[in-house]
C-alpha cells in the first residue's frame, strides 16, 4: 500500500494506492504544524492501517520539514510544481506536447508541462479563498460551494457594468462580456446574496481565465488544463471560459481534477517505490 498527501491551505488530500487502485480521501487542513504525527492522525481518522503502507509521499505546506521516514518507512517530499505537473499528465494523458495546467485551488498557479518538465509560469493570489473570505465579509457565508448556489440563482448583471451598458460595440466583442466587475453597485444599494454570488463567482472566473489565456498564448498552447476545487464551480467556470474565448483558448475540466495534486505525488512514489 502506497499513502500520499497533499497539505493544501485549505484541504488536506490523500490517496491510498493498493491492488492496482487508487482511492480518494480529503479533510480540512490543520492549523498545527505537519508533523508524522498528523499523518497518524489523518490514516487514523480514515481506518487506514499505517502498518500496511509500504511508502509515504507528501506535497504542499510545509511538509519538506517531515522526518525522512516514518515507523521506519521512507517519507518522500515532492516538489508542488512537480505534483501538478504529473497529477495533470495522469489526469489528462498528456504525452510529449507541450501544455498549459492551471491550478484553481485557494490561489491560483499556471505550470508549463513539457514532457517531463514542469515550469512554475508564475501565480495569483485570486482564487478559492478570495471568493470564501469575501464571502464571509459580504454575507457571513465562507463555503464557496454555497456561494456558488446562490450566485446561480442570482443575476451579475445588476452590479456588473457590461460592454452593452458603456458602449455600442468593441470590435467583435459581446455585449454581455463584462466591461468593469461591481461597475453598477457603486450606484446601487445593498443587493441581493444572489446577484452579489453570482457577480462574486464571475469575477473570480474571469481573473483565473485571464491570467489562464495570457500564459497559454505565451507557450503557444490552444487548451488550458485546470486542476483545484476551485475550478469544479459552475459560475466560476463560466467566468473562466468567457476570458479563454477572447483568445480562442479552450479549457478543460478532468474528472477528478480536485485531487490531481496528490495524484501526482502518488505517481512519483509508484516510480520509486
Amino acid at each position: 500500500m502506497l499513502a500520499a498527501f497533499d497539505f493544501g491551505i485549505s484541504n488536506t488530500d490523500i490517496a491510498i494506492f493498493s491492488k492496482n487502485s487508487a482511492q480518494f480521501f480529503s479533510t480540512p487542513s490543520s492549523s498545527q504544524n505537519i508533523t508524522t504525527d498528523l499523518i497518524k492522525k489523518i490514516l487514523s481518522k480514515f481506518d487506514i492501517p499505517i502498518s500496511k503502507v509500504e511508502v509515504f509521499g507528501v506535497t504542499g505546506g510545509k511538509s519538506s520539514d517531515l522526518d525522512d521516514s516514518l515507523m521506519s518507512k521512507k517519507i518522500i517530499k515532492v516538489n508542488e510544481i512537480d505534483a501538478i505537473g504529473l497529477g495533470a499528465k495522469k489526469l489528462y494523458k498528456l504525452r510529449d506536447e507541450p501544455a498549459l495546467v492551471v491550478s484553481a485551488g485557494t490561489g491560483t498557479a499556471c505550470v508549463h508541462v513539457d514532457n517531463n518538465n514542469f515550469n512554475h509560469l508564475g501565480g495569483i493570489a485570486v482564487g478559492g479563498g478570495m471568493l470564501e473570505g469575501l464571502g464571509h465579509l459580504l454575507f457571513e457565508n465562507g463555503s464557496g460551494h454555497e456561494i456558488n448556489e446562490f450566485g446561480e440563482k442570482g443575476l451579475r448583471n445588476h452590479l456588473d457594468l457590461l460592454i452593452g451598458d458603456a458602449v455600442n460595440k468593441i470590435g467583435n466583442l459581446s455585449p454581455d462580456l463584462t466591461a468593469v466587475n461591481f461597475g453598477k453597485a457603486k450606484f446601487s444599494n445593498a443587493d441581493t446574496i444572489e446577484n452579489t454570488s453570482a457577480a462574486l463567482c464571475n469575477c473570480i472566473g474571469e481573473v483565473i481565465g485571464t491570467i489562464a489565456y495570457l500564459n497559454a498564448l505565451l507557450i503557444g498552447s490552444k487548451k488550458a488544463y485546470f486542476i483545484g476545487r476551485t475550478s469544479l464551480l459552475s459560475l466560476v467556470i463560466n467566468g473562466i471560459n468567457e476570458r479563454l474565448k477572447l483568445a480562442g483558448v479552450t479549457g478543460v475540466y478532468g474528472e477528478n481534477r480536485q485531487y490531481a495534486n496528490v495524484i501526482g505525488v502518488l505517481e512519483r512514489i509508484k516510480n520509486l517505490a
